[in-house]
C-alpha cells in the first residue's frame, strides 16, 4: 500500500504553499475541521491520519517502527516527498508537536515554520524542569488505560478537554478514543507519555510558534514557556481557550492566532 492511502491522505487547498495538519494521540484528521478549511483559500492544506487512527491501514503497524516518536515523523517526511511538498508549515497538535520538531530535524530545508498547538518535550517531572506529572503519576495512568482502555477513555476524555460547561466536547474526544484501535491507542500511550525529547528542542531551525490554552492538564503553562525558550526561533501566544484541544474547542481563536504569525 502507497504512503497516501497508509495514512489517507487528503490534500484541499488553491494556495501554493503546502500546510501539513496532524493529529494528537487517540484522534484523526477529523478533529481539524474547524481549522483546515480557514487555510484552503491561501494554501495547499494536507490532512492525514496515523496509523493506527481514523483511516489508516491498520495493517501499516508496526510495534518496532512506531516504537518511537520518529516513526511517525518518518511518515510525516514521507508523506511530503511523495506530494513533493516543500516550505512546508507544519500544524501539530499535542504529541504531533513533537513529532513535527523531530521531522523538522531530520529535513529541515523542507520545513518553512512549525505550528506546536500544545507541545510538550517531557511528561514527567524532573530536576529543574516540571513536565506536570510525576513518574509515579504516568505509570498509574498508563496502567489504568492498559486494564480498561474504553473505561480510562471516558474518564480522561472530558478532563483532557477541559471544557466542563460545553459536555459535547468531551463526548466527542471519547468517541474519538474509542475509535483508535485499542492496541495500537495503548502503544502509542507509552510511547507518547515516556518520551522525552527536552534534547531535540534546541536542535530545530525551523521558526516555530507555540499556542498554549489556559488550564491544560496535559501540557502546561509552564511547559509551553520551557518550549519556547529551548526552541531557537520561537514565538508563544497564550489562548484564552482552556484545555488541550483548542482546534475542537476554540478554532476561531486558533485560526486567528495561527493568521497573525503566518502573516495570512
Amino acid at each position: 500500500m502507497g504512503v497516501l492511502a497508509r495514512n489517507n491522505v487528503k490534500v484541499k487547498g488553491q494556495g501554493g504553499q503546502p500546510m501539513v495538519f496532524s493529529h494528537g494521540f487517540g484522534c484523526d484528521q477529523n478533529m481539524w475541521r474547524f481549522v483546515a478549511p480557514e487555510f484552503e483559500r491561501d494554501y495547499r492544506t494536507v490532512l492525514f491520519d496515523h496509523v493506527g487512527a481514523g483511516g489508516s491501514d491498520i495493517a501499516a503497524y508496526d510495534r518496532t517502527k512506531y516504537g518511537t516518536l520518529a516513526g511517525y515523523a518518518d511518515d510525516v517526511l514521507e508523506l511530503c516527498r511523495e506530494l513533493g511538498l516543500e516550505k512546508v508549515i507544519f500544524v501539530g497538535h499535542s504529541v504531533s508537536a513533537m513529532v513535527g520538531v523531530l521531522a523538522a530535524i531530520q529535513e529541515p530545508e523542507r520545513f518553512d515554520k512549525l505550528v506546536l498547538v500544545g507541545p510538550s518535550p517531557c511528561y514527567i517531572n524532573d530536576e529543574g524542569y516540571v513536565g506536570g506529572f510525576s513518574r509515579e503519576d504516568i505509570e498509574q495512568l498508563l496502567e489504568s488505560l492498559d486494564d480498561n482502555y474504553l473505561g480510562w477513555s471516558s474518564t480522561m476524555a472530558p478532563v483532557i478537554m477541559g471544557n466542563p460547561d460545553r459536555a459535547e466536547l468531551g463526548e466527542e474526544l471519547t468517541n474519538s478514543f474509542c475509535r483508535t484501535h485499542p492496541e495500537i491507542a495503548k502503544h502509542f500511550a507509552h510511547v507518547t507519555f515516556l518520551s522525552d525529547h527536552r534534547a531535540d528542542l534546541p536542535k530545530v531551525r525551523t521558526p516555530s510558534l507555540v499556542l498554549q490554552c489556559a488550564n491544560d492538564v496535559i501540557a502546561s503553562e509552564v511547559v509551553g514557556e520551557y518550549v519556547c525558550r529551548q526552541l531557537p526561533a520561537a514565538e508563544l501566544v497564550l489562548l484564552k481557550a482552556t484545555g488541550h484541544c483548542p482546534n475542537l474547542s476554540a478554532p476561531g481563536e486558533t485560526v486567528a492566532a495561527m493568521k497573525a504569525y503566518l502573516g495570512a
